[in-house]
């Protein structure tokens, strides 16, 4: 091996910690004392004389060894996990599981020394041997107080559900801050967040009845009810909801807002809380914001190669707004940034104006809409300019401030990125003119626009092949003399017995040239401006979302829910 090719050697912890200004020489010394008459290691012994904190540690060990670290502050374990990892495991060898995934068998561990191998051999024995296991670095602290309210309780919400049913509520205990595990409530809240994450949720539903709560998680773009539970436990549930998300306990007559951090399944995941006040109660919306869903490569989108090319060329362009419209909950947030995190490098200055902002991204400068602070959309924009931006993203244009504000960015040498709310891409042109921006600005200035929706995939566990019948050969715009292979829902325990598993977007992509831009400034109609870019190449979603049935992805039943194909039995 060359010099070059050896790895750089450790350096010692104490002397780290002063490189980085934490410690000084004469602590470090008073630590070293202290560990000649101790077993603990130094980081501990450092984190009890109080000179440094448990992250502060736990990233100079994560810098020195080249770990992952993860921070246990808010961490959640599952029923699952726990019963890979029993407890004297646990505390045998300070270790705390953090996730499993059954069908992959891969176990996510947070380990206080990841170099332990006996640990990891002890968990793969206990296993059947064929146990992948990946080790990230813990505090010791932090792990020990995981096992500490992990362990001993129920983490299973039918185990927490009996356990309530027999037992009497304390309603102050949700409020305070010590012990607050031992609160069955407590975990039962904690116990359905988890649940909802590991079955793909993007939101959860808690809404009282007269007689009881119904909890619902919306799985795919479908509302799903997964729990029916006694009205009794609404009240409590409520308490320690809001006391999570930093909302008012006291005030249940108005609606109110809030945010929630947490480790679940491994991973950080935030949640936004919308509180509503009902007649039988305040209803509870939490939306789940899990960064690993929400940010994804713009090739993972599920674009057609033809789609991406054309996406691709609107990119290069320096100037002028592009557009992605839909309605809500069809995935026009995870495709702008998909686009930011493409074109997110040090040379571009990117910034964006959000209601609020839902996945914090490196080097983007992000800022949420206040109108409190009277700082909306059209206020944002007009000082965003002012930073130097090379990219600006307006979470939405909802009126003519905003749009007036960023179509004169795009005006004024800068890419513009946005959404709007409107059926078609072609759509969008009319909308533009009703909020009051004017066809001469709209021409040269808009690049294009992106119009999409969100497809359930079919379950690739069960999926049905059948032979597609004359009208669903007419409708899929293929000979009618060929056989053509088509893919049903069936249902399995893989999918829930739902036949689809996950969702895949179905895009139509309108790029704004010459000939367009002469049709908008003077004011051609919608059906003119269609024709036009059809014969420019344009490609309604209509045959994208066909092109998604011919391939196996989905079927003509999902597609039909979400893509009106009436126009192709017509035409």
């Amino acid at each position: 091996m060359s010099e070059a090719e050896k790895p750089a050697p450790k350096r010692r912890l104490g002397a780290l910690l002063i490189e980085q200004g934490s410690i000084t020489q004469d602590q470090l010394r008073i630590g070293l004392l202290e560990l000649k008459s101790s077993n603990k290691p130094l980081g501990t012994i450092l984190i009890e004389l109080g000179f440094v904190t448990d992250s502060i540690i736990r990233d100079a060990l994560s810098e020195n060894t080249g770990q992952r670290s993860v921070d246990l502050t808010n961490a959640v374990l599952d029923a699952e996990s726990t019963r890979i990892v029993p407890q004297d495991l646990a505390r045998r060898y300070t270790i705390v599981p953090l996730s499993y995934d059954p069908i992959a068998k891969h176990l996510t561990l947070a380990m206080a020394d990841t170099f332990n191998i006996v640990a990891l051999d002890q968990v793969r024995a206990l296993n059947g041997g064929d146990l992948q296991i990946s080790a990230v670095l813990g505090t010791e602290s932090e792990i020990v107080r995981v096992i500490e309210q992990s362990y001993g309780f129920d983490l299973s919400i039918d185990g927490i559900l009996q356990e309530i049913e027999t037992g009497e509520l304390d309603f102050e205990s949700l409020q305070m801050g010590d012990d607050e595990y031992s609160h069955p409530m407590v975990r039962l809240v904690n116990a359905l967040m988890a649940d909802a994450v590991q079955r793909g949720a993007s939101d959860i539903h808690f809404e009282p009845e007269e007689a009881f709560l119904r909890i619902r998680y919306r799985i795919d773009g479908v509302l799903r009810q997964v729990r029916s539970l006694h009205k009794s436990y609404w009240p409590s549930m409520v308490v320690r909801l809001k006391v999570i998300s930093n909302m008012n306990i006291a005030e249940s007559r108005a609606p109110q807002d809030g945010r929630i951090s947490m480790s679940l399944v491994g991973r950080q995941i935030d949640f936004r809380v919308a509180a509503q006040p009902t007649t039988h109660g305040e209803n509870i919306v939490l939306r789940v914001l899990d960064r690993k869903k929400g940010i994804v490569a713009m090739e993972k989108l599920g674009l057609s190669e033809d789609n991406l090319g054309l996406l691709r060329l609107m990119l290069a362009r320096p100037e002028g707004i592009i557009l992605v419209t839909g309605p809500t909950g069809s995935g026009k947030t995870t495709t702008l940034y998909s686009v930011l995190n493409h074109i997110n490098t040090e040379s571009v200055n990117i910034m964006t104006m959000e209601d609020p902002v839902e996945y914090p991204m490196a080097m983007i400068r992000q800022s949420s809409v206040n109108e409190s602070a009277k700082m909306g959309f059209g206020e944002g924009i007009r000082s965003m300019m002012r930073q130097d931006p090379d990219v600006i993203l307006v979470g939405e244009i909802r009126d003519h401030v905003t749009a007036e504000m960023a179509f004169r960015a795009a005006m004024t040498g800068h890419q513009v990125f946005s959404t709007l709310h409107t059926n078609s891409a072609v759509g969008a042109i009319p909308r533009l003119l009703d909020i009051g921006i004017l066809p001469d600005v709209i021409a040269g200035n808009l690049i294009g626009v992106v119009a999409q929706r969100l497809v359930r995939k079919l379950c690739k566990e069960c999926k049905k092949e059948d032979i597609a019948s004359e009208l669903e050969k007419r409708l899929l715009g293929v000979d009618l003399d060929s056989e053509v292979k088509i893919f049903n829902a069936l249902g399995c325990p893989a999918c829930e017995h739902q036949g689809y598993k996950g969702r895949t977007s179905v895009i139509e992509i309108l790029k704004v040239n010459a000939v367009m831009d002469d049709l908008i400034a003077r004011r051609a109609s919608m059906r003119e401006i269609l024709n036009a870019a059809i014969t420019q190449g344009f490609q309604p979603i209509a045959h994208d979302a066909c092109r998604r049935v011919l391939d196996g992805t989905t079927s003509l039943e999902e597609v039909s829910r979400v893509v009106d194909l009436t126009d192709r039995i017509l035409g």
